[in-house]
């Protein structure tokens, strides 16, 4: 199970990223756009979606695209909410009572790619590279780092 000190954790090494107290709960973001966030039980949403945020941790997130989220609710919904509000697409909630630490530190590294610009990607990516050693050559990390700047590059439309 991970927490909310967890996700702050991860956040505090992602380039650029900020935490900041908003009306809802806490909210992470970078450059000013938000990546991941506490979710808080707004009238908007859904009853049966508003009933589990009201009565456990829920954290939101950003995705490159809404067909993401909707293969996350689809492989795990015990997990990741249908649906919160529209503001904000494509994102995807989940009940962090049932996500692990490694899970977590996937969705809030991605979030923050889709959201940050790229020289920072270009920084993180870099760095998480040399960090891998010399034996890694272009492994996992390299392909994952790949697909997350071609997603980006389709949002920022270059």
């Amino acid at each position: 199970m991970a927490s909310l000190d967890d996700l702050r954790r991860i956040a505090v090494e992602l380039p650029g990223s900020e935490e900041r107290a908003t009306t809802g709960g806490a909210a992470w973001f970078v450059r000013g756009r938000l990546y991941a966030w506490e979710c808080h039980p707004w009238p908007s949403i859904p009853a049966d979606m508003r009933a589990i945020i009201a009565a456990e941790l829920v954290v939101g997130v950003k995705v490159a695209e809404t067909v993401d989220a909707l293969a996350l609710v689809q492989m795990a919904p015990d997990v990741f909410l249908r649906t919160t509000t529209a503001w904000g697409e494509p994102k995807v909630a989940f009940r962090m009572s049932a996500i692990d630490r490694g899970h977590l530190r996937e969705l809030v590294t991605e979030a923050w790619h889709v959201q940050a610009p790229k020289y920072l990607r270009a920084e993180f990516d870099d760095r998480e590279g040399a960090g891998a050693g010399a034996d890694a050559g272009a492994g996992a990390g390299a392909g994952a780092a790949a697909r997350r700047d071609d997603l980006s590059d389709r949002r920022d439309g270059s």
